[in-house]
């Protein structure tokens, strides 16, 4: 709390601006009707297809195989913010060499000690929220394979089918989406490292992704694959 008052007033403008655009858009995305068309939504009508043709399934060594694919991929990104988090931890204890270091480059360095230390705080609370979201997608997707093994075979149209399907799309959603809120994280720490050059550069660091955000999950080939129209 003590390096709060070395924060300007261009400082607070923009870290305003950085986690209205990571809060804005979590919010647009996931739960505004605006985001009935984006890839999040649309990915999840599929993972729900998918559940129904796996209750259809007698050997359902392929869905094992799949949910052991996305597995790999949390756990690659778990693994490598560990690694991300040390070195900010790292960074923070060498702080005074930094300032030297950085004394020379554009838009005036770093600053002070303190305020130095608040700015790589907000980059190392964004990997570690990034990591909470990616070891419990981790777990949420061990428990959708638990849900897979239990899974009875059944024939599309059946209530009890349904139902099933509908429970392992949910699994499937939610490990889904906390994947999908650790990569935005990722965006969002490479965005708030821009404060190390000025508070400028971060709040168009913060606008920049959510515009990447936007198109991708918005207007990518992507999305419009998915939605057969290409």
């Amino acid at each position: 709390m003590h390096a709060l008052p070395h924060l300007s007033t261009i400082d607070w403008l923009s870290l305003a601006t950085f986690f209205a655009c990571w809060a804005g858009y979590a919010w647009f995305s996931e739960h505004s009707r605006w985001g009935d068309g984006g890839l999040v939504r649309t990915s999840q009508a599929y993972r729900l297809d998918w559940a129904r043709r796996m209750l259809e399934r007698e050997i359902r060594v392929a869905d094992s195989t799949l949910i052991g694919n996305l597995m790999t991929s949390v756990s690659f990104y778990a693994n490598t913010t560990i690694y991300i988090i040390a070195g900010l931890v790292a960074a923070l204890g060498a702080s005074d060499k930094l300032i030297s270091v950085t004394a020379d480059l554009p838009f005036g360095g770093v600053g002070n000690r303190e305020l130095l230390e608040i700015k790589l705080m907000l980059v190392l609370a964004s990997f570690v929220f990034a990591y909470f979201k990616f070891t419990w997608s981790l777990r949420q997707f061990n428990l959708l394979s638990i849900l897979v093994g239990a899974a009875p075979q059944c024939k599309e149209g059946e209530p009890a089918s349904e139902e099933y399907a509908r429970r392992v799309a949910g699994a499937n959603n939610l490990a889904g989406d906390d994947f999908n809120r650790g990569i935005r994280a990722y965006y969002f720490g490479l965005a708030a490292s821009g404060w190390l050059l000025s508070p400028v550069v971060l709040a168009a660091l913060a606008i920049s992704v959510l515009i990447v955000l936007y198109r991708r999950d918005f207007r990518s080939p992507a999305l419009a694959l998915l939605r057969n129209k290409v």
